[in-house]
């Protein structure tokens, strides 16, 4: 992300806040955080819920630091570990100076993105809407959807654009920096995000293994930073355990030979080499833990309510 800032003699007036991205799984929030960063600090796959809680992506448009709170997608939940991400999501629209609803423009409305508008409804949450994807939707119906979702909901302002490509961003980063409150800057300017590299580096790991492993398997597993350890030669030693929940899914992880496991470990070490600008030695393990899903305290690391 470019800052935009200019010199003047006068010291100019600096602004701040949050923007909440809700919407359906999928949808491209987390596309939309990253691009505007200029760095991944939220992982993305085609899957859908891979974001399991709020990433903060932090950056600087003209005067003005917008903090993206990338939610998990809004979805009917189905176990706890559901629910929580779900109130996780709504919890950022609370603590958010503007919400943003997000819709896949390609996918349209369906049951997901109409739960999502009647909530909005009874919350009487002001919203700005995103339509998301247009690449893949052809004009016409692009405009029809727009003035649906704009009878269904008196959205503030209306953008479309496709975040993978990078179309159209700028005029809703424009809006955003202009109609945050006036504040000092909350973080550093350098500063993308608040998640610590090391929980950072075990998201990388998952978005692998949602990307390297079909199946329902992605969403039966977590992944656990056990070691960090900047080293002499400034180069990182880092130990992360990948937690399943029976023995057959530790079999698909690992592979035949350990051939996916080192694939995933591959993968995972480049892209979090290009986000620390150092070299890394990457050790991964796999163990099963039943019911994980049900531990206070993974919840409590990445900052869900147990109890939602």
């Amino acid at each position: 992300m470019v800052n935009k800032k200019k010199n003047t003699q006068q010291e100019p007036v600096t602004r701040c806040g949050f923007v909440a991205l809700i919407g359906a799984p999928n949808a491209g929030k987390s596309t939309i955080t990253n691009n505007f960063v200029g760095s991944k600090v939220s992982i993305v796959s085609p899957k859908e819920q891979t974001t399991r809680t709020m990433v903060k992506g932090i950056g600087i448009y003209g005067n003005t630091q917008i903090i993206f709170l990338d939610t998990p997608g809004i979805f009917k939940p189905k176990r706890r570990l559901d629910r929580a991400m779900v109130a996780s999501a709504w919890g950022g629209v609370g603590d958010a100076d503007i919400t943003v609803l997000v819709v896949d423009a390609h996918k349209g409305v369906d049951a997901q993105v109409e739960a999502i508008i009647d909530a909005l409804k009874e919350k009487k949450t002001p919203a700005v809407l995103v339509l998301n994807k247009i690449d893949l939707i052809k004009k016409e119906k692009l405009l029809a959807l727009s003035a649906d979702l704009n009878e269904r909901y008196p959205f503030e302002e209306t953008f479309m654009m496709s975040a993978t490509k990078g179309e159209h961003t700028d005029e809703f980063y424009a809006y955003l920096a202009g109609h945050l409150p006036e504040s000092p800057w909350y973080y550093p300017e350098e500063q993308m995000s608040d998640m610590p590299l090391k929980l950072l580096a075990a998201e990388i790991v998952r978005e692998k293994l949602f990307l390297y492993l079909q199946q329902e398997i992605p969403y039966e597993l977590t992944v656990e930073p056990e070691l960090w350890q900047r080293r002499a030669d400034n180069s990182v030693r880092a130990e992360m355990t990948i937690y399943v929940q029976r023995e057959s899914q530790k079999i698909i992880v690992l592979g035949k030979g350990g051939t996916m496991i080192k694939k995933i470990g591959q993968a995972a070490r480049q892209e979090i080499e290009r986000l620390l600008d150092d070299r890394i030695h990457l050790f991964l393990f796999v163990k099963v833990r039943e019911n994980w899903g049900d531990d206070p305290a993974r919840y409590s690391e990445w900052g869900l309510n147990f109890n939602a």
